[in-house]
């Protein structure tokens, strides 16, 4: 992680992926005590039948939380210089959520070499949830 350069990072270049476990309601439970979004309709399932949906979904911010830490599995937090995504689809309850990142652009700016990193949650059926973007500080 640390060994990693500027001039070894190639633009296609894809970071290993990493996968949850199926998204649990006891998952969305303490997702709601840990980021203190405590919206019923992810963890009441009268209430969100009530909303017009069939089940409970998981937070956005959960699967934005996953893709963090494919980031910081690749990459040392204190590098992350920006961080950003867009919510496609919801994230239901079984569902396995895969995150990837591809390299994307490799540029300097503030007088520090980065990389530009284009990431991607989808379920298990290759549904996109979330796409964003990430910029990296690289030695």
């Amino acid at each position: 992680m640390d060994r990693m350069t500027f001039d070894a990072v190639r633009v296609g270049d894809e970071i290993t992926p990493y996968t949850t476990a199926p998204i649990s309601r006891q998952a969305l439970a303490l997702y709601c005590g840990a980021s203190g979004d405590h919206n019923p309709i992810h963890v009441d399932i009268d209430f969100a039948r009530k909303a017009g949906m069939p089940d409970v979904f998981a937070h956005g911010m959960l699967s934005m939380a996953y893709l963090g830490r494919l980031l910081t599995n690749y990459a040392p937090q204190e590098r992350l210089r920006s961080y950003g995504v867009r919510f496609a689809a919801i994230t239901h309850v079984d569902d396995a959520v895969t995150c990837s990142g591809k390299v994307v652009e490799k540029f300097e700016q503030d007088g520090e070499k980065r990389i530009r990193i284009e990431l991607t949650t989808v379920n298990q059926n290759g549904e996109i949830k979330l796409k964003g973007d990430a910029v990296v500080a690289l030695a």
